[in-house]
């Protein structure tokens, strides 16, 4: 895998993106290892944009480390400051398991109804009404029934 590559002005929004994070993992003195490696891995699959805290004072070891990183978790490296590396991953997108047996859910509905004289304001209220349920036209709540359908339309043609 390789880094990705950023033009200038994405580097600067993600450095300005970066600036209120915390470091989400530290590096100590056992350096690199697999399992923090690991860890990186999954926070920016989390996050996408994290910052990474190295308790190493050797400069050229850091950069080293920000290299590796993105090279190994195909991410860009946005900033080296300090003892603080910014990688940058997109995040991939969540798959969302669609269910069959799902029924819609709870709303809320304004029923409205109006005086009888015509000299009074109408009265608003608003009711929630849950997926089993329906608003009649006189304004009351009724369970759902299954609509009839026409014989006609189920038959084949």
């Amino acid at each position: 895998m390789t880094a990705l590559i950023l033009t200038p002005a994405e580097r600067k929004e993600h450095r300005a993106g970066a600036h209120h994070l915390s470091p989400v993992v530290a590096i100590g003195g056992d350096g690199l290892t697999p399992a923090v490696t690991k860890e990186i891995d999954a926070a920016l699959k989390a996050h996408g944009l994290i910052k990474v805290r190295v308790f190493s004072d050797d400069r050229a070891e850091r950069e080293a480390m920000l290299g590796t990183l993105a090279d190994a978790l195909d991410a860009a490296p946005i900033q080296h400051i300090g003892k603080l590396l910014v990688l940058w991953r997109p995040v991939p997108p969540k798959e969302k398991a669609e269910r069959d047996d799902r029924k819609p859910g709870p709303r809320t509905v304004k029923i409205v109804k109006f005086s009888k004289s015509g000299n009074h304001r109408a009265t608003v209220k608003k009711v929630k009404v849950m997926g089993n349920e329906r608003v009649t036209p006189g304004g009351q709540i009724k369970r759902a029934k299954l609509r009839a359908s026409s014989v006609k339309k189920k038959s084949p043609a």
